[in-house]
C-alpha cells in the first residue's frame, strides 16, 4: 500500500495544528490560575546567597565575571 506524500504532510501539519490548538486552552486556563493566585496569595521576599554583599543590586556572581573570564 503506497501512501502519498503529500496526504502524510497534510495529515502531519493537521496533528500539529490541533496539538498547537490544545496547548493555547492549556496554556490560558494555566494563566488564569495564576492571576486568581496572584490576587489572594501574598509574595514573600528570600534573600539568596547571589545577592548583592556590597550593596549594589547586582548579584555577587556577576560583579566577579570581569575577573572570572581574564578581562582586559
Amino acid at each position: 500500500m503506497k501512501v502519498n506524500k503529500n496526504i502524510l504532510v497534510v495529515v502531519i501539519l493537521v496533528a500539529l495544528v490541533a496539538i498547537s490548538a490544545v496547548q493555547a486552552v492549556q496554556l490560558n486556563s494555566i494563566r488564569e490560575n495564576v492571576n486568581d493566585l496572584g490576587t489572594t496569595a501574598t509574595t514573600k521576599t528570600v534573600k539568596t546567597s547571589s545577592s548583592s554583599v556590597s550593596g549594589s543590586s547586582v548579584p555577587t556572581n556577576l560583579q566577579n565575571l570581569p575577573g572570572m573570564v581574564g578581562g582586559c
